[in-house]
């Protein structure tokens, strides 16, 4: 009996994902659970495990095919699974014993079951580049859980590999080939093409539907700062000391964010063909940035968690991103998102949105400017803000509105805490 094993649900809003790479071959012999393919989406990578136990007598699309939901990936024969077998390593140990020769081969033999059940740990994504490229990983330290090799602990490793090799080359050979790198008017030669990745070419579709479909357009104003970073200096130590956690702006920001959407359901909404679906929840994503894109984590329900609980979910996202490992059910459902570009240095920009949702505030950098206070010039901390919204739902009043809002309650925190 055969089974087909189909791309799964991917995410709110997710309706195709791109092949990255098969784990396993026509003819393997799978386990359940055992992952068979790495999908990519615009979101997040995920591994498709097998839901039956058998061999793979099909597979339906190649690496770099673009599939759809509930698409065939390949085809299972659950009644032709083959136990029989043996593991190499156990073989090797067998006919080590019946030689009798149990010294420093058996000594070997142990240390490679070892190295081999560690191994075993690590994602079949992991262990095919390890495989393919004869990386040696018994000595190096995963940045995953328990020392666990992550991808990015496995491509840094082959990418040192690969430097290493390039460095022992001849060095007549390298003099000659830097010779013709700068050889003066051969530009071609100073061209370096790199396919784009699957994550970011679907980053860079879905980017381009979102300004095709939307009418997108950007309002600014800018925030004093001032208030919120005596506050942030005052009970920064005793918040952290409490809650195990530092606390930042973000919580705060998305706390005034909650409050002036409350005031303007628009901006919460979404079009869906020609009805406004009006959301009466608050699920705020927070824009990440990582080595294989960004990626926006979801806040639920952050209407109804305190402020340190918003900075440790914040916390908990930013370490999981950096690891690799966010889940499709960590990046779906938001109603509005933030993004924080000032933490790269950012002054001014226009954020896009995160279709299908209808606003998304652009943070920047904080600096001291001169402005005018009661007549008299101060130097103050002050911050640019961008909201970027869709134009077909929310007009330009609203989102006025909605940047004032967040301004007064960042200006005056005593308003987060009063509700007004």
């Amino acid at each position: 009996m055969t089974k087909e094993i189909r791309v799964p649900t991917l995410g709110e809003s997710v309706t195709e994902a791109t092949v990255a790479q098969w784990m396993k071959k026509v003819g393997d012999t799978v386990s359940i659970d055992e992952n068979l393919v790495e999908l990519e989406t615009d979101k997040v990578s995920l591994e498709v495990p097998s839901s039956v136990a058998g061999v793979i007598r099909e597979i339906k699309v190649s690496e770099g095919t673009t599939v759809g939901l509930d698409a065939v990936l390949c085809i299972i024969d659950d009644a032709a699974q083959d136990h029989a077998q043996p593991t190499m390593v156990n073989a090797s140990l067998e006919q080590t014993q019946k030689n009798g020769t149990f010294g420093n081969q058996r000594a070997n033999l142990s240390t490679m079951q070892e190295t081999v059940q560690a191994h075993q740990e690590h994602s079949p994504a992991v262990r095919k580049i390890v495989a393919d490229n004869n990386l040696e990983v018994a000595s190096v330290a995963g940045s995953g859980k328990d020392g666990r090799l992550l991808k990015a602990d496995v491509m840094h490793l082959q990418h040192n590999e690969a430097s290493k090799q390039a460095q022992s080359t001849d060095p007549a050979s390298m003099q000659e080939t830097r010779i013709s790198y700068i050889k003066e008017g051969d530009d071609e030669n100073k061209i370096e093409r790199v396919r784009m990745s699957k994550l970011r070419s679907t980053i860079s579709r879905r980017l381009k539907a979102a300004q095709n479909t939307a009418a997108i357009l950007t309002t600014f104003n800018d925030v004093d700062m001032t208030n919120i970073i005596a506050l942030r200096k005052e009970y920064k130590e005793t918040f952290e000391k409490k809650h195990g956690v530092k606390l930042g702006f973000m919580g705060l920001f998305a706390k005034a964010v909650i409050a002036a959407l409350k005031e303007i359901p628009e901006i919460n909404a979404e079009i869906d063909n020609d009805e406004i679906v009006y959301k009466n929840y608050y699920n705020i994503g927070i824009a990440v940035g990582t080595d294989k894109g960004l990626v926006v984590p979801v806040v639920r329900g952050a209407d109804n968690k305190t402020i340190s609980e918003i900075e440790k979910e914040i916390y908990q996202y930013g370490q999981k991103a950096r690891e690799g490992r966010l889940g499709i059910e960590d990046m779906t459902g938001g109603t509005f998102t933030i993004s924080n570009g000032g933490v790269y240095g950012s002054l001014l920009s226009t954020p896009i949105l995160n279709a299908p949702q209808s606003g998304i505030l652009g943070m920047h950098r904080t600096e001291q400017r001169p402005v005018v206070i009661d007549g008299k010039i101060e130097i103050r901390s002050m911050m640019y803000l961008a909201l970027s919204y869709d134009h077909r739902i929310v007009d330009g009043k609203e989102a006025v509105t909605f940047l004032v809002r967040v301004k007064q309650a960042i200006e005056d925190p005593q308003r987060l805490i009063l509700d007004i």
